[in-house]
C-alpha cells in the first residue's frame, strides 16, 4: 500500500505531545454485488464531476506463472489491449480515447490491473470494452508476437539500458529462494520466446475469468441502470472451469545476511538493503509503511536530512516497503554521492537506522509523520480512479472493500512505540540481502 493532511489544528495538537486520534476519515460509499459467474462488482456514486472510472483487478501476478514461463502476466497486461472478437486488432485505446477518455493497466506480483477513466455519458462503452476484453479478447499468433517485442522493448528500455534498472530482479532471486515471489514480473524473454500459443490460451482461460475478477466503478452514476447495463455485459461470461492456481509455499525466514556487489552501466555506487516484512494484511503493515514514510518520504525524511543533507554520503536515498500478498521485503536504496563508496554510504544509512531502534523518535516528528500519512490517504481517495483501485484491492486483499474506510482508524492506531518496535523487530542484519552497485570499470579493476 502507498498509504498515509489536511489538518493544520491535528499538528498542533500533536507538536503538544497527544497521541489520541486526531484524524478522521471522510466514509467512501458503496454498493455491491456478485454475479452468479462469481465476478464481484463495486459501485461508488460521486456525482462531483462528469467522470466515471471503471477498472477490473484480475487477482494473477508473477506469483501465479509457472517457473518455466515467467512473465506470463505481464505479458497479459499488453496482450489484452490487442481487441477481441468484436474490437479490430489496435482499436482498443482508440476507442476510449475517442471518446475523450484514459487508459492504462499494470502488473505486480500479486494482480493485474485494468482502469480507464471516461466521461460518465460513456459509462455504457466503457463496460462492454472491459467485458470484450475478459470475455472473447484475441489471443492468435499475430498478436502474441506483436506484443513479445513490444515486451522486449520495454526490458531494454526500463532494466537493460537503465541505471540500476536490474535491482528488483536482483534483489527478489536473491530474498526468496523457494517462493514465486523470486522472479520479477517482467519475466524471462527466453520463456516468453519458448511458450506455445496453445499455453498462452490456457493461461487466459484460467485466470482471466470472472471468478477471479472484481469489476470496480466509480464516479458520476445512477446505481440501478449501471448494475443493469454490467448484467448485460458481463453476466453471460461464463466462470472459470479451472481451480485457479495459488501459491501454498511458505519462504523460510531469512536468518543469515545475504551480499552481492552487481556491476552495471552507472557512474555513481548505489546500495540496496532488503528486510523480511510480513504479509500484506498483517497488522504491522501500516507501522511498517509510517515507518518507511519517516526515514525516506520526502525531503525532510530522517535518512534525506541526515545522509544526504548534512553528511552528503548520497544524492538521494529511498525506502519502499513492497508489502505483498504473501509476505514483501522493505527495501532501501542509496545512491552515492561523488567520491563516496559505497561501504561508507552503507554504513551511514546503518546507523541512521541504528539511532532509530534506540532512540526511538519525538511527539513533534511524529506529529508531522501522521500527518503525511493522512495527506497520502486522502490525496489517493481525491479522484474516482483512486477510490476504484482502493475498493477492488480491499476486497481482494482484505476480503472486504469497506477496509477502504478503516484505513486511517488503523493508522491511527500506530504509536511512537510501534515505529520503534518494528524498526528493531523487521530490519534485523542477520536476515537481509544488501547488494553494492558498482560501476563496470571497478569490475575490470
Amino acid at each position: 500500500m502507498n498509504k498515509s493532511t489536511l489538518i493544520k489544528g491535528a499538528m498542533l495538537i500533536g507538536l503538544l505531545g497527544s497521541t489520541s486520534n486526531i484524524f478522521a476519515q471522510q466514509q467512501i460509499k458503496f454498493k455491491e454485488f456478485k454475479l452468479d459467474n462469481g465476478l464481484t462488482v463495486i459501485m461508488h456514486q460521486d456525482k462531483t464531476t462528469p467522470i466515471t472510472a471503471v477498472s477490473v483487478l484480475y487477482h494473477v501476478g508473477s506469483k501465479n506463472e509457472n517457473p518455466t514461463r515467467t512473465g506470463f502476466a505481464h505479458f497479459f497486461e499488453h496482450l489484452l489491449f490487442e481487441g477481441s472478437e468484436n474490437i479490430g486488432r489496435g482499436e482498443y485505446m482508440k476507442k476510449i480515447q475517442g471518446i475523450g477518455g484514459t487508459l492504462n493497466a499494470y502488473t505486480s506480483n500479486d494482480q493485474t490491473y485494468y482502469h480507464e477513466v471516461v466521461p460518465s455519458n460513456y459509462l455504457e462503452t466503457a463496460l462492454y470494452m472491459e467485458s470484450e476484453r475478459m470475455l472473447h479478447a484475441k489471443i492468435d499468433s499475430i498478436g502474441v508476437e506483436t506484443q513479445r517485442e513490444v515486451v522486449k522493448e520495454e526490458k531494454r528500455q526500463r532494466m537493460d539500458n537503465q541505471p540500476y534498472g536490474s535491482i528488483l530482479v536482483e534483489v527478489l532471486k536473491r530474498a526468496y529462494h523457494k517462493h514465486p515471489y523470486q522472479w520479477a514480473p517482467i519475466g524471462s524473454m527466453e520463456h516468453l520466446n519458448a511458450a506455445s500459443l496453445a499455453e498462452f490460451m490456457d493461461f487466459y482461460k484460467t485466470f482471466y475469468v470472472p471468478n477471479n475478477a472484481v469489476l470496480s466503478i466509480a464516479g458520476d452514476i445512477d446505481y440501478d441502470q449501471t448494475e443493469k447495463w454490467v448484467k448485460t455485459y458481463f453476466a453471460e461470461i461464463p466462470k472459470g472451469k479451472k481451480e485457479i492456481p495459488r501459491p501454498t509455499v511458505v519462504e523460510p525466514k531469512r536468518n543469515q545476511e545475504i551480499r552481492d556487489v552487481v556491476y552495471d552501466n552507472i557512474q555513481l555506487p548505489a546500495v540496496v538493503e532488503a528486510y523480511n516484512m510480513p504479509r500484506k494484511d498483517a497488522p504491522d503493515s501500516y507501522a511498517l509503511d509510517m515507518l518507511s514514510t519517516y526515514l525516506a518520504g520526502g525531503k525532510s525524511s530522517l535518512l534525506t536530512k541526515e545522509v544526504v543533507d548534512k553528511q552528503q554520503k548520497a544524492v538521494q536515498v529511498m525506502a519502499m516497503p513492497l508489502d505483498l500478498e504473501d509476505g514483501g521485503l522493505f527495501l532501501f536504496l542509496g545512491v552515492a554521492n561523488m567520491g563516496i563508496t559505497a561501504d561508507s554510504l552503507e554504513l551511514a544509512i546503518d546507523q541512521q537506522i541504528e539511532k532509530l531502534k534506540t532512540n526511538g523518535i519525538t511527539d513533534q516528528e511524529f506529529a508531522k509523520l501522521r500527518a503525511q500519512v493522512e495527506n497520502s490517504v486522502v490525496s489517493r481517495h481525491a479522484s474516482v480512479a483512486g477510490i476504484a483501485e482502493s475498493l477492488a484491492a480491499a476486497k481482494v486483499y482484505y476480503g472486504n472493500a469497506n477496509e477502504i474506510n478503516r484505513e486511517l482508524e488503523k493508522y491511527n492506531k500506530v504509536t511512537k512505540a510501534d515505529i520503534q518496535r518494528v524498526a528493531k523487530q523487521y530490519l534485523e542484519k542477520n536476515g537481509r540481502v544488501v547488494l553494492h552497485y558498482l560501476p563496470k570499470s571497478d569490475q575490470k579493476k
